[in-house]
């Protein structure tokens, strides 16, 4: 049976954002930036790299200022351009009529449901999800190298990453069959194990290419870890009825979802700009420098206080 291609993409970005308050009160998470972009612009410009047509953002009330950044921008845009400004500044937030739908998802009920409120502009395709939380820096990009194996293997497809054993229960986690280069078949999954449980360290994270079967058991699906709907529990009725692996992604994963992850992000990113980077290396060294002094001059403090106790 021909593999069907992968045109169409969702991307959940109904969540609350909590986890960035108070910043994500009036502002979607997935507006906020690592450098000059939003979260959500790396993950649609890594959708279209992979030749992703259609882009379905499953949003929530408060989240209009994401269909306003792929908009086009009126008054901006006649700014700039009687300033003698470059438009190219807003490629990749300037997609062509059509290229995203939006559907609403009323209340927050966990990936799966989210997933699952897209199924009519899914239709019978295979399609892939992407997490804007989970910024993917590779060449080629995360869903590009997937989007190359699902053409190999067909079936269902995740992103794959090694995570160390004390963390296994804050992820979905792979029960590995036979292993061929970076991809790993699917025997199992378990959504966030109990620590010391998990059938490995190999956990997914936020892509995957599925095939339109999953929205029926979806439909159906009884909540589960954190009282959510998880499309980890939908994906694993999918084994062994379809083709399902595992691809360890060939880059480097930033869990923008955690605010230190984030500020990796943003520094990581930055040392990668040629027109900053110069002074971003500086500030940091300077700031490490600075705060290894404050250290050292701490600890000999508290060694000379020690001293006079044991002297007393």
């Amino acid at each position: 049976m021909a593999i069907k291609p992968v045109r169409k993409a969702v991307f959940p970005v109904g969540g609350l954002g909590t986890r960035f308050l108070p910043a994500t009160k009036a502002v979607p998470k997935e507006m906020l930036p690592v450098v000059d972009r939003p979260l959500i612009q790396y993950a649609v410009e890594e959708a279209i790299e992979a030749g992703i047509e259609q882009m379905i953002f499953v949003t929530a009330r408060g989240k209009s200022a994401i269909e306003d950044h792929f908009d086009i921008a009126f008054e901006l845009e006649t700014t700039m351009r009687e300033r003698g400004k470059s438009l190219g500044l807003l490629d990749g937030s300037r997609l062509s009529p059509g290229a995203i739908t939006y559907v609403r998802q009323q209340e927050p009920m966990g990936l799966g449901h989210a997933v699952w409120c897209a199924r009519d502009v899914v239709g019978d395709e295979p399609f892939a999800v992407l997490l804007a939380d989970d910024l993917m820096v590779g060449k080629p990009g995360c869903l590009r190298q997937m989007v190359d194996a699902y053409d190999r293997t067909g079936g269902n497809l995740l992103c794959a990453e090694i995570v160390p054993d004390d963390q296994t229960h804050r992820y979905g986690i792979i029960t590995p069959g036979g292993r061929d280069g970076a991809l790993t078949e699917v025997q199992g999954l378990v959504e966030k194990p109990a620590p010391g449980t998990a059938p490995s360290n190999l956990s997914v994270i936020g892509r995957y290419i599925l095939q339109p079967e999953v929205m029926k058991i979806l439909a159906g699906q009884q909540k589960g870890a954190g009282g959510e709907i998880q499309l980890t529990d939908a994906m694993a009725q999918l084994i062994g009825t379809q083709p399902f692996h595992g691809l360890t992604f060939a880059g480097t994963r930033y869990d923008c979802g955690d605010k230190a992850g984030f500020l990796h992000a943003n520094l990581a990113l930055a040392l990668e700009r040629e027109e900053i980077s110069a002074e971003v290396e500086r500030f940091a060294r300077a700031l490490l420098a600075e705060r290894g002094a404050v250290r050292a001059a701490a600890a000999v403090a508290n060694d000379e206080e020690g001293s006079v106790a044991c002297v007393s």
